[in-house]
């Protein structure tokens, strides 16, 4: 007898929860066990859980998906993750894939992606969505120049938050780090990307698709 895949499904839209729940438990074999709305709920409900999957948004309020991602994979080894987001960009899709996700499918792409996706990452496999693997090696064919690139996790998450505009003590208090801590990752955030100041960091973020213009 075959046992079903446990998903857990955590997105901050209750629409697109009930859509995606609706999509896969429709397929024999998968079974949506829980749901959440922000990345600390993806972080409990895991270890209530145990899912064989998560499927995650990436921005969500709070420490968002990345970030969330970062923890679970740090805490739970083996951990199988898939991030569902609506951002179509290469820059996204490396970062979430160097983070150890072990999916990333793009809202906008197929309804049977994100099935395909829970299938082969439930067995052990990765996947990536045709628009998104395609996406990725035009990156790398026009030679790779986008400076958030050389960024780890942790130096993402807090430039896409100054990119957003946050404050030093929200990062802080968001990430849980001290707030020195965010001073100094700011200060070697303007190294890594060559920017001087707040305007320069937010004109690379929208150029690279990391916040919308």
């Amino acid at each position: 007898m075959s046992t079903s895949t446990k998903v857990l499904l955590i997105d901050d839209h209750a629409v697109v929860r009930s859509g995606v729940r609706r999509l896969l438990e429709q397929h024999d074999g998968i079974e949506v066990v829980a749901e959440g709305d922000s990345g600390e709920q993806a972080y409990l409900l895991y270890g209530e859980y145990w899912p064989d999957v998560l499927v995650m948004d990436m921005s969500m309020p709070g420490m968002g998906g990345l970030e969330a991602l970062r923890r679970i994979i740090s805490r739970y080894n083996g951990a199988k993750i898939i991030i569902f987001s609506m951002h179509e960009n290469a820059t996204f899709a490396t970062q979430a894939l160097t983070s150890g996700a072990a999916g990333y499918v793009a809202k906008s792409g197929d309804a049977d992606d994100l099935v395909n996706a829970v299938r082969d990452v439930a067995i052990g496999k990765n996947y990536l969505s045709a628009v998104m693997a395609q996406k990725i090696a035009m990156q790398s064919l026009v030679g790779d120049e986008n400076p958030t690139h050389k960024l780890t996790t942790r130096e993402f998450e807090v430039f896409r938050f100054l990119a957003e505009g946050k404050m030093v003590d929200e990062i802080a208090k968001t990430l849980n780090l001290g707030q020195k801590t965010v001073a100094n990752y700011q200060t070697l955030l303007k190294q890594k990307l060559g920017v001087n100041s707040p305007v320069e960091l937010v004109r690379l973020a929208i150029k690279y698709g990391v916040i919308d213009s």
